[in-house]
């Protein structure tokens, strides 16, 4: 027989009281927060995994603003590099004009004038600046402008060769910066000839030069390269010299005619008035800034005349090559522009993951930290009928005694 004393008869009808009493505050606080589970106690299990959908959700937070970052600052390059083509479109099209032969000294000025603002137009957008005021074009020297004069008054490149990135996502980096050397100053130049006749240059001179056959002329391209004529037998020979050994190979000769375009290894030029045996430097692969190309064009304008036979081949070879150099500026930027098309794509996969990612990250979280209303409140409606009956049986069972049974 178990003996129940009067003590414990109180002892175990108040632990159920503060039980049930527990419960029921439990519960009032769930449906005043809206949150099933507002200390790790009341689930464990639940508090854990909660938590760690907490810091992905930072983790995705900190990469969406990442990704942010990124596509504006791509978006003002790629609006800069687009301004800088439209210019030097601008600039071919004057380029293309000035080459008119009947044009007078004074609409060679004004195309001049009208160049010399689009020269300052274009340096404003390779100097353009980001959102935080950092030089886009500048690599690593954000606080220095990419192009600045130098003390000649020529346009000059001042930046690093630097390219900054920044991660997207975990593993995931993209370039966020160009230099502008690789852009606007490392541009490939047109083949440019110079009369190197020992020990004084000759009258002679060559223009109208361009490689017509890459394949051919790809043999001695990274050679020095020299044509010389010999007047007398009406022929021109053209020499490479190796820049390591410095040994000197004919390659190829042709016939030569004074003022008539030759081919030979690829090349074709023209020579005009050598007298004996006269040497020209042939100079190809070199690079040029666009700035330098548009500068050497407005000093040739101002200055060239067109009076004497040197003076009208000097001027053609100045239109022909700046128009070479100004398309292969502007295939250097469209160029750019591409691979910019291909980030901002790279960016925008990577958002729309991150933005997946947020969404069932957060349903998750939802589904185990918020609170079902309708559950919770039916839930207390039982605690409060349950706390109230034993309230009201402990009442009754309280009052008993044996002294009222004598």
């Amino acid at each position: 027989m178990i003996r129940i004393s009067s003590q414990q008869v109180f002892s175990g009808g108040i632990n159920r009281l503060q039980d049930l009493n527990s419960s029921l505050n439990q519960t009032q606080e769930q449906i005043s927060t809206g949150r099933r589970i507002n200390r790790p106690s009341d689930d464990p299990v639940a508090a854990a995994r909660i938590l760690k959908l907490d810091q992905e959700l930072q983790r995705i937070s900190t990469y969406q603003r990442n990704t942010d970052f990124a596509e504006n600052r791509l978006d003002q390059e790629e609006n800069a590099l687009s301004r800088s083509v439209d210019l030097v479109q601008r600039v071919r099209e004057l380029t293309v004009q000035a080459g008119n032969g009947s044009l007078s000294a004074n609409d060679r000025k004004s195309i001049s004038a009208e160049l010399k603002e689009r020269l300052g137009q274009l340096a404003d957008s390779a100097n353009s600046r980001d959102a935080s005021g950092e030089y886009i074009f500048s690599g690593f020297q954000g606080a220095t402008p990419a192009f600045a004069r130098d003390a000649t008054g020529a346009w000059v490149y001042q930046g690093d060769e630097g390219q900054r990135s920044l991660e997207i996502d975990d593993g995931v980096t993209v370039p966020i910066s160009d230099h502008g050397k690789g852009i606007f100053a490392s541009i490939p130049a047109a083949v440019f000839g110079e009369n190197i006749s020992q020990p004084v240059p000759t009258a002679g001179r060559i223009n109208s030069i361009e490689v017509i056959d890459r394949a051919a002329f790809a043999g001695i391209e990274q050679n020095d390269i020299r044509l010389s004529v010999n007047a007398a037998a009406d022929q021109v020979t053209l020499i490479v010299t190796d820049r390591v050994t410095g040994v000197e190979t004919p390659v190829a000769s042709s016939p030569y005619v004074s003022g008539e375009p030759f081919e030979i290894s690829g090349l074709r030029a023209t020579i005009t008035d050598a007298q004996g045996s006269d040497d020209f430097s042939i100079r190809e692969g070199e690079t040029q800034s666009v700035f330098r190309t548009i500068e050497n064009l407005i000093e040739g304008l101002d200055n060239l005349g067109k009076g004497s036979p040197a003076g009208r081949d000097a001027y053609d070879d100045l239109i022909a090559n700046s128009l070479t150099n100004l398309d292969n500026a502007q295939e250097s930027m469209v160029l750019k522009q591409t691979e910019l098309g291909g980030r901002m794509n790279a960016v925008e996969s990577t958002r729309s993951f991150l933005e997946d990612s947020s969404v069932y990250s957060e349903e998750l979280r939802t589904e185990l930290r918020d609170l079902d209303y309708a559950e919770a409140i039916s839930q207390l409606s039982f605690q409060s009928f349950v706390l109230q009956a034993a309230q009201q049986s402990f009442a009754q069972v309280s009052r008993l005694s044996l002294f009222d049974s004598i």
